[in-house]
């Protein structure tokens, strides 16, 4: 019997507090959004799959990380089991796109000898009049982290389901040329019954033929 999914890959979503980490895993995961939302104490777990390409369905396991410093302790140990991690800092506040080297330095060095794949966004795109990081300085950063950039809101919709979809496919694309694998004690990436034989430029799709961002219409 078919099992229900090909991979599984365990994503971590990281950044400061306030930034709308758990608004970007509900509005994924669930399709909803809220304006009051209470703070993450440690770590909170969410799930949605995705087909990457025919035949392959990835399940996503999705933790949603306290920004605060007090829980650093209890965040840390997820680190090392997370093949791909979103750093997220919020356009409105300065402050939150400054951490953002700490928090790359930070899960970087605490991972070695293994690496993580990330996607920096930007969130609360929706609040454009309030923006205090421009695009240009957003994607300088990606540049010298040497990751992508999106820009989100969870309230309008807008662009979250393609950052997910862009970080999965980055992981699934390095697994295929077999820079990624799976290994005892790691839960970062599991295979299902399933799993579909990976062969380098196996039908590999250019991500940069994926579709436009959608805009914020709200």
């Amino acid at each position: 019997m078919d099992t229900l999914w090909q991979y599984q890959f365990r994503i971590i979503l990281l950044g400061d507090s306030t930034v709308g980490k758990s608004s970007l895993l509900k509005r994924f995961t669930d399709g909803i959004y809220s304006d009051v939302a209470d703070p993450t104490v440690g770590v909170d777990f969410y799930a949605r799959s995705l087909d990457i390409e025919p035949g392959v369905k990835i399940k996503l396991q999705l933790w949603d990380t306290a920004g605060q410093e007090r829980f650093r302790s209890i965040t840390t140990s997820y680190y090392r089991n997370s093949v791909g991690g979103l750093l997220v800092f919020d356009l409105t506040n300065r402050k939150t796109f400054d951490h953002v080297r700490e928090w790359h330095k930070e899960v970087s060095e605490h991972i070695l000898p293994h690496h993580m794949v990330y996607i920096l966004i930007g969130h609360k795109s929706d609040l454009n009049k309030d923006r205090k990081v421009s695009r240009d300085e957003a994607e300088q950063l990606a540049a010298d982290l040497g990751i992508r950039y999106i820009e989100t809101s969870a309230k309008c919709n807008s662009n979250v389901d393609r950052a997910f979809e862009l970080l999965t496919r980055d992981i699934f694309e390095l697994m295929k040329m077999g820079e990624i694998v799976t290994r005892d004690g790691w839960d970062g990436v599991k295979s299902g019954l399933t799993a579909k034989v990976l062969y380098p430029g196996d039908d590999e799709e250019e991500l940069a033929t994926a579709s436009p961002e959608k805009g914020c219409h709200c």
